[in-house]
Protein backbone atom coordinates (compact mmCIF):
# COMPACT_ATOMS: atom_id res chain seq x y z
CA UNK A 1 0.00 0.00 0.00
CA UNK A 2 1.18 3.60 -0.85
CA UNK A 3 -0.13 5.65 2.51
CA UNK A 4 -0.28 9.78 1.95
CA UNK A 5 -2.10 12.72 3.56
CA UNK A 6 -3.55 15.38 2.19
CA UNK A 7 -5.54 18.74 3.32
CA UNK A 8 -8.62 19.87 2.24
CA UNK A 9 -10.74 23.18 2.83
CA UNK A 10 -12.52 26.01 2.10
CA UNK A 11 -10.05 27.75 -0.38
CA UNK A 12 -10.85 27.23 -3.31
CA UNK A 13 -8.94 25.56 -6.75
CA UNK A 14 -9.54 27.19 -9.47
CA UNK A 15 -9.42 24.62 -12.32
CA UNK A 16 -10.60 24.84 -15.82
CA UNK A 17 -13.99 24.32 -16.99
CA UNK A 18 -16.41 24.79 -20.39
CA UNK A 19 -18.80 26.92 -21.23
CA UNK A 20 -21.08 27.49 -24.39
CA UNK A 21 -20.23 30.55 -26.09
CA UNK A 22 -20.88 33.42 -25.77
CA UNK A 23 -20.68 32.54 -21.56
CA UNK A 24 -17.91 32.92 -19.79
CA UNK A 25 -17.42 30.60 -16.48
CA UNK A 26 -17.75 32.33 -13.09
CA UNK A 27 -16.37 31.00 -10.38
CA UNK A 28 -16.33 32.51 -6.61
CA UNK A 29 -13.33 32.96 -5.01
CA UNK A 30 -12.87 31.77 -0.89
CA UNK A 31 -10.30 32.77 1.18
CA UNK A 32 -10.87 30.92 4.45
CA UNK A 33 -8.18 28.98 5.95
CA UNK A 34 -10.21 26.33 7.66
CA UNK A 35 -9.05 22.85 6.89
CA UNK A 36 -9.52 18.99 7.62
CA UNK A 37 -6.96 16.44 6.85
CA UNK A 38 -7.56 12.85 4.61
CA UNK A 39 -5.21 9.63 5.48
CA UNK A 40 -5.49 7.77 2.94
CA UNK A 41 -3.32 4.26 1.84
CA UNK A 42 -4.09 2.57 -1.90
CA UNK A 43 -3.14 -0.77 -2.54
CA UNK A 44 -2.68 -0.77 -6.89
CA UNK A 45 -2.70 -4.33 -7.39
CA UNK A 46 -6.20 -5.16 -5.48
CA UNK A 47 -7.71 -1.40 -6.06
CA UNK A 48 -8.31 -1.05 -2.21
CA UNK A 49 -8.84 2.39 -0.91
CA UNK A 50 -8.20 2.80 2.81
CA UNK A 51 -9.02 6.43 4.55
CA UNK A 52 -9.52 8.20 7.78
CA UNK A 53 -10.60 12.32 7.86
CA UNK A 54 -8.80 13.78 10.90
CA UNK A 55 -9.07 17.43 12.12
CA UNK A 56 -5.37 17.38 12.28
CA UNK A 57 -2.46 15.75 11.01
CA UNK A 58 0.20 14.43 13.70
CA UNK A 59 1.88 11.05 15.20
CA UNK A 60 -1.61 10.13 17.26
CA UNK A 61 -4.06 10.32 13.98
CA UNK A 62 -1.50 8.23 12.17
CA UNK A 63 -1.31 5.93 15.03
CA UNK A 64 -5.32 5.75 14.76
CA UNK A 65 -4.68 5.41 10.57
CA UNK A 66 -2.55 2.39 10.86
CA UNK A 67 -4.67 0.97 13.72
CA UNK A 68 -7.64 1.28 11.10
CA UNK A 69 -5.61 -0.28 8.37
CA UNK A 70 -4.16 -3.09 10.23
CA UNK A 71 -7.80 -4.07 11.63
CA UNK A 72 -9.33 -3.90 8.20
CA UNK A 73 -6.64 -5.95 6.74
CA UNK A 74 -6.21 -7.94 9.27
CA UNK A 75 -5.11 -11.30 7.83
CA UNK A 76 -3.20 -9.90 5.59
CA UNK A 77 1.11 -8.80 5.48
CA UNK A 78 1.31 -4.99 4.16
CA UNK A 79 4.49 -3.33 3.12
CA UNK A 80 3.23 0.34 3.46
CA UNK A 81 5.15 2.88 1.54
CA UNK A 82 5.25 6.55 2.75
CA UNK A 83 7.09 9.92 2.99
CA UNK A 84 9.48 11.34 5.32
CA UNK A 85 6.70 12.74 7.07
CA UNK A 86 7.33 14.23 10.79
CA UNK A 87 4.59 11.95 12.13
CA UNK A 88 6.38 8.74 10.15
CA UNK A 89 9.29 9.35 11.81
CA UNK A 90 8.38 9.60 15.45
CA UNK A 91 9.62 8.01 18.47
CA UNK A 92 6.02 7.62 19.67
CA UNK A 93 4.59 5.94 16.25
CA UNK A 94 3.11 2.63 17.14
CA UNK A 95 3.27 0.44 13.80
CA UNK A 96 0.80 -2.72 14.05
CA UNK A 97 2.54 -6.28 13.59
CA UNK A 98 0.94 -6.82 10.22
CA UNK A 99 2.23 -3.85 8.46
CA UNK A 100 5.71 -2.80 7.84
CA UNK A 101 6.93 0.92 6.67
CA UNK A 102 9.03 1.74 4.30
CA UNK A 103 10.07 5.23 3.54
CA UNK A 104 10.20 7.16 -0.58
CA UNK A 105 13.33 8.96 -1.10
CA UNK A 106 13.10 12.37 0.33
CA UNK A 107 11.47 14.99 -2.09
CA UNK A 108 9.52 12.82 -4.44
CA UNK A 109 6.25 12.56 -4.33
CA UNK A 110 6.02 11.34 -8.37
CA UNK A 111 6.41 7.77 -7.01
CA UNK A 112 4.03 7.69 -4.53
CA UNK A 113 0.15 6.81 -6.86
CA UNK A 114 -1.87 7.89 -3.20
CA UNK A 115 -0.71 11.29 -4.85
CA UNK A 116 -2.48 11.06 -7.94
CA UNK A 117 -5.37 9.44 -5.50
CA UNK A 118 -5.85 13.10 -4.12
CA UNK A 119 -5.43 14.31 -7.10
CA UNK A 120 -8.81 12.62 -9.15
CA UNK A 121 -10.48 13.60 -5.93
CA UNK A 122 -9.94 17.05 -5.92
CA UNK A 123 -10.49 17.30 -9.58
CA UNK A 124 -13.95 15.24 -9.86
CA UNK A 125 -15.47 16.25 -6.35
CA UNK A 126 -13.99 19.75 -5.13
CA UNK A 127 -13.83 21.75 -8.90
CA UNK A 128 -14.23 25.14 -8.78
CA UNK A 129 -16.39 25.07 -5.65
CA UNK A 130 -16.47 27.80 -2.51
CA UNK A 131 -17.91 26.13 0.91
CA UNK A 132 -19.65 28.33 3.10
CA UNK A 133 -18.57 26.02 5.91
CA UNK A 134 -16.28 23.03 6.84
CA UNK A 135 -19.47 20.81 7.37
CA UNK A 136 -19.47 21.22 3.15
CA UNK A 137 -16.44 20.12 3.02
CA UNK A 138 -16.68 17.01 5.62
CA UNK A 139 -20.14 16.35 3.59
CA UNK A 140 -18.42 16.20 -0.15
CA UNK A 141 -15.50 14.00 1.21
CA UNK A 142 -17.69 11.81 3.36
CA UNK A 143 -19.43 11.36 -0.68
CA UNK A 144 -16.85 11.44 -2.56
CA UNK A 145 -14.36 9.09 -1.14
CA UNK A 146 -17.03 6.13 -0.59
CA UNK A 147 -17.17 6.83 -4.20
CA UNK A 148 -13.57 5.95 -5.01
CA UNK A 149 -13.25 3.27 -2.95
CA UNK A 150 -15.88 1.37 -4.65
CA UNK A 151 -14.31 1.93 -7.79
CA UNK A 152 -11.42 -1.02 -7.67
CA UNK A 153 -11.00 -0.58 -11.22
CA UNK A 154 -10.90 3.23 -11.43
CA UNK A 155 -8.06 2.98 -8.78
CA UNK A 156 -6.39 0.23 -10.95
CA UNK A 157 -6.18 2.19 -13.31
CA UNK A 158 -5.45 5.25 -12.22
CA UNK A 159 -2.86 4.09 -9.35
CA UNK A 160 -1.20 0.28 -11.18
CA UNK A 161 1.55 1.78 -12.39
CA UNK A 162 4.03 -0.75 -14.42
CA UNK A 163 6.81 -0.54 -12.28
CA UNK A 164 4.82 -0.93 -8.92
CA UNK A 165 2.87 -4.22 -10.62
CA UNK A 166 5.87 -5.92 -11.83
CA UNK A 167 7.11 -5.93 -8.28
CA UNK A 168 7.38 -9.06 -6.81
CA UNK A 169 6.93 -9.09 -3.09
CA UNK A 170 7.05 -11.87 -0.61
CA UNK A 171 6.65 -11.77 2.98
CA UNK A 172 9.05 -13.93 5.67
Amino acid sequence: MFQDEARFGRMVRIRRCWAPLPLRPKVDNGYERQFVYVYGAVSPVQGELDWKICPKMNTERMNEFLQQTSQAHAPEFIVMILDGASSHRSQELQVPENIRLHRLPGYSPELNPQEHVWDELREKEFPNRVFDSMEGVLAQLEAGLPRMTANPEALKSLTAWPWIVSLNLKAT
